[in-house]
């Protein structure tokens, strides 16, 4: 079986949540936040809707006010730049909302990738 890349943030969610991974999923984000300085601790208990919103909120915050940090959470997170760079970055929110799409979309091949293999 292939990993599919998710087109969208509630594909990837729903996608991890019936591989049963959704769980794997906000461990695997709260540690590479944490290996970048970047304390994030949601809960296991948060849901799907509810880390799509706050992981935006959190990308949106670091590019306007930590962006040194925003580009050191993405080294370790190991985002493509050439994705990042074909963003537009005309519009703050909607570029945070991409952004925080990525990550998801990286730190959800990792937990599948871990998984499977």
């Amino acid at each position: 079986m292939n990993f599919i890349a998710p087109i969208n943030t509630n594909q990837l969610l729903e996608e991890a949540e019936k591989e049963s991974l959704y769980l794997k999923l906000i461990e695997q984000i709260n540690k590479d936040f944490n290996l970048a300085n970047e304390g994030i601790d949601f809960p296991m208990s948060i849901s799907p809707e509810e880390l799509k919103i706050q992981m935006h909120e959190k990308i949106y915050r670091m590019i306007q006010y930590k962006f040194a940090e925003y580009l050191n959470l993405l080294y370790i997170i190991d985002v493509s730049e050439d994705q990042i760079k074909k963003l537009d970055g005309s519009d703050l929110v909607i570029l945070a909302e991409n952004v925080a799409f990525l990550i998801l979309k990286r730190e959800w091949q990792k937990v599948w990738f871990r998984n499977k293999y």
